[in-house]
């Protein structure tokens, strides 16, 4: 399977996450040009997650918004004990509810019609307001982000308890070697999951070679990201299906057939 024989796409997710989209893009012929532009690091303060794992019996709802937070959350409350069966587990995709089936949580939700966001799972009935009004209601989510969620669910008489259980930064990485295949002509596709990753990026490659950047076709899995693309001068922008099969799916069809 060669579909991407010859190109180099750039994969922009942080380092420990990488492998799978790059292996996908290298065993169909492609070259996985690794740039992550976030950094999963731990809480300052890890007394939140700490007061969570003991009270965690008291929720009716756990929320995880990414696979980090399903990981960093659910090892530190799976530590200290079994998770209880009448908490419900949410997820904002199928990544997530990978992360948290492997700490043994069964009753796991994720937004309906294939959607990976905010306003997709709040579109599930058990968070509309007859059904969430006066459940409480676990955040597990970094130390920024969106407010959506949690304001939503507090409009419609939940009792939400955010909590940070990591937080993200740009990585100290040597942007030379990207720099370079930018002034070749050599990248041929940009992967990004994330506005503050497309943030990051920018910074990281530098104004001197931002245009470069910017002439690229960047892949992304939501409209949000697509929308701050084109705010901030990309080209060519691709939305694909969430993940990293969407992803891929996306540059195959862009790049099927094409030497």
């Amino acid at each position: 399977m060669s579909v991407l024989r010859g190109k180099h796409v750039v994969v922009t997710r942080p380092a420990e996450q990488a492998d799978k989209l790059a292996g996908q893009i290298e065993a169909r012929g492609g070259t996985a040009v690794r740039f992550p532009v976030l950094a999963i690091f731990d809480v300052a303060d890890p007394g939140l997650l700490r007061a969570a794992a003991q009270d965690i019996e008291g929720y009716d709802f756990a929320i995880f918004v990414s696979p980090n937070a399903a990981q960093r959350a659910l090892g530190a409350i799976t530590a200290q004990r079994a998770w209880p069966e009448r908490v419900i587990a949410a997820a904002m995709g199928e990544a997530s509810a990978r992360a948290i089936a492997r700490f043994g949580v069964s009753r796991i939700v994720t937004p309906l019609g294939g959607r990976h966001d905010s306003e997709a799972l709040l579109e599930r009935p058990e968070f509309a307001p007859a059904a969430i009004c006066g459940k409480r209601v676990a955040l597990f989510r970094g130390d920024a982000g969106r407010e959506l969620l949690g304001q939503t669910l507090e409009a419609r008489g939940a009792k939400v308890t955010r909590i940070p259980c990591y937080r993200r930064g740009r990585p100290e990485l040597d942007a030379r070697p990207l720099r370079r295949l930018l002034a070749q002509g050599r990248i041929d596709a940009v992967t990004v999951t994330s506005s503050e990753g497309l943030r990051n990026l920018l910074a990281m490659v530098g104004a001197a070679d931002a245009q470069a950047l910017k002439a690229v076709p960047l892949f992304v899995g939501h409209q949000r990201i697509a929308g701050e693309a084109r705010a901030l001068g990309f080209a060519e922008t691709v939305v694909t299906a969430p993940g990293d099969a969407g992803l891929l799916a996306g540059l195959e069809t862009r790049f099927g057939g094409k030497e």
